[in-house]
């Protein structure tokens, strides 16, 4: 059984599904084919093993996988961290005041 770190594409689990079925043009029939049985044996969404499926039969057909690197960083990863909130003193908003009504200290209000 395949393991999760042997994987072709890295955090594969995490991966969305529109994300996987344009990584899996790049791979090659071996690297789906551990792929497919890792997907059947754990979450068997049937989107993608379809997708899969359907992929393998195109390579079997005499496709070629595209180029570019299936562990690159696509457009659907979560941006990353720059070291937390870029909010200042000098770019904070004006401090929140509570409203008028139920203050007891604000006068123009009647009891």
């Amino acid at each position: 059984m395949t393991e999760r770190d042997d994987l072709p594409l890295p955090d594969y689990d995490h991966l969305p599904v529109g994300s996987l079925t344009s990584r899996i043009r790049t791979l090659g029939s071996d690297d789906l084919e551990t792929l497919l049985q890792y997907e059947r044996s754990h979450a068997n969404r049937i989107q993608v093993v379809s997708a899969m499926q359907h992929r393998l039969s195109g390579l079997a057909d005499g496709a070629q996988p595209s180029g570019g690197d299936p562990a690159a960083v696509g457009a659907d990863a979560p941006p990353a961290a720059t070291g937390g909130s870029q909010v200042t003193e000098a770019t904070s908003g004006p401090p929140v005041n509570p409203p008028s009504h139920g203050d007891p200290t604000n006068p123009a209000q009647p009891r």
